[in-house]
């Protein structure tokens, strides 16, 4: 049983960040120091008053001279304003001084990655000395302002860099000294029991409990006693335990369990047996392969996250419980002593069988040149190769740069690595660069947002990839990342890597062989087989790529296989056990979907209606789509609502009155929406949005989708009928699917939960 916890800055040597290369002078104590007050520890999404004040140094501050004060570009606290004092947010400003004080605020634009965010002091009508202040209240409350309200995750030193410009020459130099306050997390609100999905009899696991906040930040603040109720003996685990306050999770290290079934585990209060939480299903079979669980792409404050490396490395094997890691900063902020740091960590981290890192980074080439890609490296002290040294001041090694994605892959030709393709702020272009033999894998989904087009673009394209999904992260919480109330509008997801161990070689096997799933952020088990009545011919590589490659006939195969037969249909068969109930499954050949699953028929089928928006504005970095409007259910009266993939809790989604539902939202690609329970159904539904409208009597809303198609990028309004209530968590089927003659028959499903996740296998790859 393993605890942990780690709180600290981020180093200043290994954040990668440029600053002006001249200044007034070589002290940089003669631009003056800055103190913070309060600075005690404060909790996420309170509402604090701050003030910063400014000593002037030996330069002075001349007339129009000024100080900045810069916020992290993640952070999302509440956005700051100089013009209402009784608005949140509100900030003042006062001088000792001989003149007056200007201020401005700016969320972007006016400082440099990664502090986009920028209040701006300038002196007016005078000029300051040696020794006066600039007093700054940062949620001003004087004027009625509840004050400033903080962010929604955690971060161990929440920075308020200062910066001077004390010549008025338009150049902001950081002072020495950075004041910042913790920011620490809030009282429980969920419990969380995670579990992985599938081990072999007598191979061990790791079992981890933890409360988190509204926001989902681990909090040390809960306490309890609990048993453990399981579906099978597992060897190792107590029956009960004593949670402690001031853990932020408790892990169970080397459990086992020694005979096949499915593993759930229940964790009840001991006094009156409530249950507290229930885990992800784990199955335990005999196999070539066991279940790990990954989030390889992420961020920490040494490029534009928060928190540092050495926490980000603990949230993954201590928090979320992953099996398989990664850290993967942009490299145009990487500098050699952070890479050199990275490089140690992996190494002192990985555990082979019980946790597993990979050394990496993030190619950040735009999309001009090919777009966001991942690196990760088999062994440490390889050459990072940079699509750019925007913002690293050591221009050493300018040589080794690969600025287009076509001269990444010709670098690392004869590297031992692989490399995924991805949606960030920039996405990948994958017609522009793609090269089969390193790039194995599509990112599909993340806390960006969903893009199934990145992996269907290539099935045009011939290119035969796996699916992942990952968090890319930038709040330190890789495996368990929220999107928190910023630009981010999904939970991260999570990748499955079915591989015969959990070690470097295993996961990368795994990579290579497209025998991987992905999910938005739960886990579950999930087993597909192609089968041939004829037969088959299993590749071991690509035969576009390797036409010398092994083959072998074949009865079957599994996702992310690549067979060739005669038949001309193929039985898919699947096996999906979830933590939570299955609202449909689809089959799908490439971009079409065969046939749609759902445990459920039309005769079950109640008052339960179902209303979601989904897609985006286009590919590129503003894709957000935002939603507002209203639903309004005439002749009917709402009985029960629940949210969907409501993420930010500060977004309107509520009933009003007894028949309308409000709602704004963000959609990135996924989908958002509710559930409302009626009594009633001789009336109409009719959605009102900012993106068009949906009108349709309940008696006609029913299985199937009815749809307003609202442009974009596969953007959406959906409403269909549901069971009262869903309660199946596991299917098993096989369906015929007709084959075409030309190019590859992608064969893969899509799996979505009542609770709004969504699940996809890597495609077997079928071809006549």
């Amino acid at each position: 049983m393993l605890t942990n916890t780690l709180d600290g800055p981020v180093p200043e040597h290994l954040v990668g960040e440029a600053w002006p290369a001249v200044q007034p002078g070589a002290d940089p104590v003669l631009l003056g120091h800055a103190k913070l007050e309060p600075s005690d520890p404060v909790a996420v999404r309170t509402a604090q008053t701050f003030t910063l004040t400014y000593t002037v140094g030996r330069y002075g501050l001349d007339d129009t001279g000024a100080i900045r004060v810069a916020f992290r570009a993640m952070t999302d606290f509440g956005r700051l304003q100089v013009d209402d004092p009784a608005a949140p947010g509100y900030v003042s400003a006062r001088t000792d001084g001989n003149a007056r004080i200007v201020l401005d605020y700016a969320g972007f634009g006016v400082t440099s990655r990664p502090r986009w965010r920028a209040l701006t002091a300038r002196v007016r009508g005078g000029y300051l000395s040696e020794g006066d202040t600039i007093t700054i209240v940062f949620g001003d409350t004087s004027g009625g302002s509840p004050g400033m309200k903080m962010q929604t995750f955690v971060e161990g030193a929440f920075q308020f860099k200062v910066l001077a410009d004390v010549c008025a020459s338009g150049h902001f130099t950081p002072i020495v000294d950075t004041p910042s306050v913790a920011i620490v997390p809030g009282p429980p609100a969920v419990w969380r029991a995670v579990l992985s999905s599938l081990r072999r009899p007598g191979e061990p696991f790791r079992f981890g409990l933890k409360a988190e906040d509204a926001w989902g930040n681990p909090t040390p603040l809960a306490e309890g006693d609990f048993a453990f109720e399981t579906t099978l003996p597992v060897i190792g685990l107590p029956d009960s335990y004593r949670y402690e306050r001031g853990n932020r999770s408790v892990v169970f290290d080397g459990l086992t369990v020694d005979r096949p079934g499915l593993l759930r585990i229940t964790v009840r209060d001991e006094a009156d047996r409530a249950v507290v939480a229930e885990s992800h299903p784990m199955v335990v079979r005999d196999g070539a392969y066991g279940g790990y669980w990954g989030d390889l792409h992420g961020q920490s404050g040494e490029s534009i996250g928060v928190t540092t490396a050495e926490q980000y490395f603990d949230f993954a094997r201590n928090k979320a419980v992953l099996d398989v890691t990664s850290h993967q900063a942009n490299d145009f902020q990487v500098n050699n002593a952070f890479w050199a740091h990275i490089n140690h960590l992996t190494a002192r981290h990985d555990e082979p069988g019980t946790f597993v890192t990979f050394p990496g980074y993030e190619w950040s080439g735009n999309t001009a040149v090919g777009g966001d890609r991942n690196v990760f490296f088999r062994e440490e002290g390889r050459q990072i190769r940079r699509s750019s040294h925007a913002l690293l001041v050591d221009r050493s090694d300018l040589d080794t740069d690969a600025p287009d994605a076509r001269l990444l892959f010709e670098a690392l030709e004869d590297e031992d690595c692989f490399v995924y393709a991805h949606v960030g702020g920039r996405y990948a272009d994958t017609a522009f660069a793609h090269d089969p033999r390193v790039e194995k894998a599509m990112e599909i989904h993340s806390a960006w947002g969903t893009f199934e087009w990145l992996l269907t673009d290539g099935f045009a394209l011939g290119h035969r990839c796996g699916v992942v999904c990952n968090s890319d992260g930038h709040k330190g919480r890789p495996g368990a990342s929220y999107p928190g109330a910023s630009m981010f509008g999904a939970y991260g997801g999570l990748t499955c890597f079915l591989a015969e161990e959990l070690t470097r070689d295993g996961i990368i096997d795994s990579v290579r062989r497209r025998h991987t799933y992905g999910t938005t952020g739960t886990r579950m088990h999930m087993d597909v087989q192609v089968a041939f009545a004829g037969g088959g011919t299993l590749f071991d590589r690509d035969p576009n790529v390797y036409p010398d490659t092994e083959a072998r006939p074949v009865d079957s195969v599994m996702m992310g296989d690549i067979v060739q037969t005669a038949d001309r249909e193929a039985a898919l068969s699947l096996h999906v056990i979830c933590q939570t109930p299955i609202e449909r499954i689809e089959v799908r050949n490439g971009t079409s979907v065969v046939r749609t699953l759902r445990p459920y028929a039309a005769s079950d089928l109640g008052d339960r209606l179902r209303v979601l928006w989904s897609g985006a504005e286009y590919r590129g970095r503003g894709r957000d789509s935002a939603w507002s409007g209203e639903a309004l259910f005439s002749d009917a009266k709402i009985r029960r609502i629940e949210k969907i993939n409501v993420w930010n809790h500060e977004r309107r989604l509520e009933a009003v009155g007894d028949d309308t539902v409000v709602f704004e939202a963000i959609t990135t690609g996924n989908y958002g929406g509710f559930d409302v329970w009626l009594d009633g159904g001789g009336g109409r539904a009719e959605i009102e949005t900012n993106r068009g409208a949906l009108a349709a009597a309940l008696s006609e809303i029913g299985l199937e989708d009815t749809v307003l198609e609202a442009g974009g990028l596969a953007r959406r309004v959906r409403i269909f009928r549901l069971p009262e209530a869903l309660s199946v968590r596991e299917m098993q089927e096989t369906v015929t699917i007709p084959l075409s003659d030309s190019g590859d028959n992608p064969l893969w499903i899509g799996v979505y939960t009542e609770d709004g996740f969504q699940a996809w296998s890597s495609p077997v790859f079928v071809f006549r």
